[in-house]
C-alpha cells in the first residue's frame, strides 16, 4: 500500500482525449497563441528597451504552457489504436513544425533578442544560457543570411526536411508487411512466438505469418534453423519501407545544400559544431581509430563462429551446404548458438526469469533505492479520482497503458516529482522500437510554482498469452532498463525553462545515463533482484510450467548463481563485431553528412555505401558475395534515427559510452547500489537537464575531465 501522503498528487495528470476532430484545431489554437504574442511583443517592446525580462521571457513562458498539450497532440501518431487520430497527430506535427520554422525566421523578433544580448545585463546562469542559445537559433536557422533569395531558399528547405521527417517515420510506424511461411520453414523458432502468429488460409492454408514488428522478427533470426528463412526475413525486413528511399536521399541533399548557405562545408560541421564533439574531425578520428583497434578482434570473433557453423551444419548432415561464408543473417543465430555451446547459456532458460511486470517492478525499486524515488501505480480504480475530467479512462491512451505517480522517498522530502507511464507491447500502427517520449516537461511557473513533467515508455515486447507471461530475454532487459533510464532522467530534472528540461541536453551526451545503467543489468546481486521465475507468479503459470518440464523440479523463485555466473560470462563476448556494427550506422550517418562537395553527395548512391560500408566494416558477408549486387536491400529506409534527429550525430552512441563507462567505473562499479552516490548522481548530472554545460555536469559529478581508459578496457582495448 502507498503512503497516505502519496494517494493524491498535487497536480492532475494530462489527459488523452483528443479525436480527429480536435487535433489539428487544438493545435491551430496553440500556434495563434504563440503568434499573437509575438505580434505583442514585437508592437509594444522597441530595440532600445528590449530586455530578457520583455523578449525572451514572456516567449519561454508561453513555450512551457503550449508543450503541455503540443507534445501529447503529436504523440498520437506513435502510440493510438486509430488511424484517424495518427493521421491528425500527423498534420498537427506538420503544422507545429511549419509554425516554428516560420518564428525561428522573424527578423524583428531576432533584433529584439539581439539587442537583449548585447545589453549584456546580469542574469541568473540558466536565463543567461536561455538567451545564448535563443540568440544562435536565429543565427542557425537563417537570419544570418541577407533577406532575398537564399533566405527564402533556407526557409523552404526547413519546411521540406519537416514534412520529410514526419512522414518517413509515418512510413515505419505504419508499415505492416509480413512473410508466409511453413512449420517446417520456420523449425527452432521457440513455440511461444508461432503460437501468436497469424495462421493462414486459402493460398496460405497452413503457413503461419510473420510480421517484422521485433518479437516476430529477431527471435526468427535467433532461432530459425533453415538459413533461407532467415536470409528471405533479413533481406525483407531491409525492404519494408522502400518508399522512404527517396525521402532519405532527398532529406541529406537538402541538409548539405541549407549548412553551405550558411556558409559552413557540410551539414556534419553544422550540426556537430555545438555537441560536445564540436568538429567531424574529432568524430571522424574517434571513429576511425576505434575501428581500427576492433579490425583485429571482429576478425578473430568471426573465424570463431565461422567455424561453428561448419560444424553445426555437418552436425545435421547439411556440410554441403557451407561455401565458406559468414552471413549478417547467420550473426544472430550462431551468436545465440555459441552462447548455448560454449557458456551453457540458455536464453529460453533465462527468459522465464524475467516476466515483463515483475522485471519493470523490480526495476522501480532499483531506482528508489538508488535515487531516493518512490512509484506508485495509478490502478483502475483509483484514475478517476485523479482525473481532471473525472474519467479514469482518460488519462491514457490504451487499455494496455500503466500509470504511476512518481514521488521523493522519506529522506527525499516526500515530494511529488511526475507520472510514468508505459506502453509495452506491438499493436498496428504504434511506434516500433523502443523510446522514451516526454508527455510534458517540468519547470518554473510564472507565479513561481513548479510544474512537474510527465514520461512516457514506449515499447514492443511480446504480449502475455494465457499460459505465460511476457518473458523478456536478457537484450530486452537491457533496453527495458536503459529506457527506463532516459525515462528517470525526463522526470528527476529540475530546471526553470522547459527548453532545458530532463533529455534535453546535447546529442552526444544524451545516452550516457542510460548506457551508465547498463551496467547493472550485468552486476550478479541485480540480476538475482531483477529475477523471479514466472512459474512462481501463479498456480495457473505454474501449471503451465509443468506441461513443459514433465519431471522437473519447481524452479527456484530467484535466477541461480550459475545461470547468473554464465551470463555474466557472456557480456563481452562478440564485443567487437557488435561495435563494428554500431560503427558501420555511425561511418555511414557522416559519411553522407560530410561530403567534400554538393555534386559528390548528388552523385551518391545512398544504397550503395550502406551496403558497401556494411560489408567493409562488420566483417560480415551479405548478399552481394552471392552476386545479388549492391541495391538488394535498403536499410538507410528503415534508419529512422537519421531522420529523426540523429543526423550526423549517431557517432554519439559511441562516444557517449566513454562517458557511460568513466562514471560506472569511477563511482559505483565496486557498489551500484550506493544510495549517497546514487543521489548525488540524481541531483549533480539527472536533475541540471541541459540547463547548464553538459561537461560541467560530468565534471562536478566525477571531480575531474572525463578519461576514455574505462571505456577502451571494457572493450579489452586498454
Amino acid at each position: 500500500m502507498a503512503p497516505t501522503a502519496f494517494k493524491k498528487p498535487p497536480q492532475a495528470p494530462p489527459v488523452f482525449v483528443g479525436t480527429a476532430a480536435t487535433i489539428v484545431k487544438d493545435t491551430e489554437r496553440l500556434i495563434e497563441r504563440s503568434r499573437t504574442l509575438q505580434d505583442q511583443i514585437i508592437a509594444s517592446v522597441g530595440q532600445e528597451h528590449a530586455s530578457f525580462e520583455m523578449v525572451v521571457l514572456p516567449m519561454a513562458h508561453n513555450e512551457a504552457s503550449s508543450s503541455l498539450e503540443s507534445h501529447i497532440l503529436v504523440f498520437y501518431q506513435a502510440v493510438s489504436a486509430e488511424k484517424t487520430v495518427r493521421d491528425a497527430s500527423t498534420e498537427a506535427d506538420k503544422l507545429i513544425d511549419d509554425f516554428s520554422i516560420e518564428s525561428n525566421m522573424r527578423e524583428d523578433l531576432y533584433k529584439l533578442v539581439d539587442a537583449a544580448f548585447q545589453k549584456k545585463e546580469r542574469l541568473d546562469l540558466e536565463s543567461q544560457r536561455l538567451l545564448e542559445k535563443e540568440r544562435k537559433d536565429y543565427i542557425r536557422n537563417g537570419l544570418s543570411l541577407p533577406a532575398g533569395l537564399k533566405r527564402d531558399r533556407f526557409k523552404e528547405i526547413k519546411k521540406r526536411l519537416s514534412q520529410i521527417s514526419i512522414q518517413f517515420q509515418k512510413n515505419l510506424n505504419e508499415e505492416n508487411g509480413g512473410l508466409w511461411f511453413t512449420s517446417d520453414e520456420l523449425e527452432g523458432v521457440p513455440e511461444d512466438v508461432l503460437s501468436t502468429l497469424t495462421k493462414g488460409d486459402g493460398i496460405n492454408e497452413g503457413k503461419l505469418r510473420l510480421t517484422f514488428k521485433y518479437p516476430d522478427l529477431f527471435p526468427t533470426l535467433k532461432y530459425a534453423k533453415n538459413p533461407i528463412t532467415r536470409q528471405k526475413v533479413f533481406i525483407d525486413n531491409e525492404n519494408k519501407s522502400n518508399q522512404n528511399v527517396p525521402l532519405f536521399k532527398e532529406a541529406v541533399l537538402l541538409r548539405d545544400e541549407a549548412a553551405r548557405l550558411l556558409g559552413y562545408p557540410n551539414h556534419a560541421a553544422f550540426k556537430i559544431e555545438d555537441k560536445m564533439a564540436k568538429t567531424p574531425a574529432t568524430v571522424d578520428e574517434f571513429l576511425g581509430d576505434l575501428r581500427k583497434r576492433l579490425a583485429e578482434g571482429g576478425a578473430r570473433e568471426k573465424e570463431i563462429l565461422q567455424e561453428l557453423k561448419e560444424k553445426d551444419l555437418k552436425s545435421r548432415g547439411k556440410e554441403e551446404s557451407f561455401d565458406g561464408h559468414y552471413f549478417v543473417w547467420d550473426h544472430r543465430y550462431y551468436s545465440r548458438l555459441q552462447l548455448e555451446k560454449d557458456y551453457q547459456l540458455d536464453q529460453q532458460k533465462v527468459a522465464e526469469y524475467f516476466p515483463l511486470q515483475t522485471t519493470l517492478n523490480a526495476m522501480l525499486r532499483i531506482f528508489e533505492e538508488l535515487l531516493g524515488l518512490a512509484f506508485v501505480e495509478i490502478t483502475t480504480e483509483d484514475r478517476s479520482a485523479i482525473s481532471p475530467s473525472g474519467k479514469g479512462e482518460d488519462i491514457v491512451w490504451h487499455p494496455d497503458v500503466q500509470v504511476f505517480s512518481v514521488w521523493d522517498d522519506e529522506g527525499e522530502g516526500q515530494a511529488f516529482v511526475g507520472y510514468l507511464y508505459t506502453d509495452l507491447h506491438p499493436r498496428d500502427g504504434k511506434y516500433g522500437h523502443a523510446a522514451n517520449f516526454n508527455l510534458s516537461p517540468g519547470f518554473i511557473n510564472p507565479n513561481g510554482s513548479r510544474r512537474y513533467p510527465a514520461t512516457a515508455l514506449v515499447c514492443n515486447f511480446s504480449k502475455p498469452s494465457l499460459k505465460k507471461p511476457s518473458l523478456l530475454k536478457h537484450d530486452e532487459v537491457v533496453t527495458l532498463f536503459h529506457e527506463l533510464g532516459h525515462g528517470i532522467h525526463d522526470l528527476v530534472s529540475k530546471t526553470k525553462y522547459a527548453r532545458f528540461h530532463g533529455t534535453s541536453v546535447v546529442q552526444d551526451f544524451v545516452e550516457a545515463p542510460s548506457q551508465m545503467l547498463e551496467n547493472w543489468c550485468w552486476t550478479p546481486s541485480q540480476l538475482k533482484a531483477l529475477s523471479q521465475h514466472y512459474s512462481t507468479l501463479s498456480p495457473e503459470y505454474l501449471a503451465s510450467w509443468k506441461e513443459h518440464a514433465t519431471g522437473q523440479s519447481q524452479p527456484p523463485e530467484k535466477i541461480p548463481d550459475d545461470l547468473i555466473d554464465n551470463l555474466v560470462k557472456t557480456k563481452h563476448v562478440n564485443d567487437a563485431l557488435f561495435t563494428l556494427r554500431q560503427l558501420h550506422f555511425g561511418m555511414f550517418d557522416m559519411a553522407v553528412h560530410e561530403p567534400k562537395t554538393h555534386e559528390e553527395l548528388e552523385k551518391t548512391d545512398c544504397t550503395e555505401l550502406y551496403n558497401r560500408l556494411r560489408t567493409e566494416i562488420t566483417c560480415l558477408d551479405g548478399p552481394e558475395v552471392l552476386g545479388m549486387g549492391t541495391d538488394w536491400g535498403h536499410g538507410q529506409a528503415t534508419f529512422g534515427h537519421l531522420i529523426g534527429g540523429y543526423d550526423a550525430g549517431y557517432y554519439g552512441y559511441l562516444s557517449s559510452q566513454v562517458y557511460s563507462m568513466d562514471m560506472f567505473h569511477s563511482v559505483f562499479a565496486k557498489d551500484p547500489m550506493n544510495g549517497k552516490e546514487g543521489r548525488r548522481y540524481r541531483h549533480a548530472v539527472l536533475e541540471k537537464g541541459g540547463s547548464q554545460d553538459e561537461m560541467k555536469s560530468l565534471e562536478d559529478f566525477l571531480g575531474r575531465k572525463p578519461s576514455s581508459d574505462a571505456f577502451y578496457r571494457e572493450l579489452g582495448l586498454a
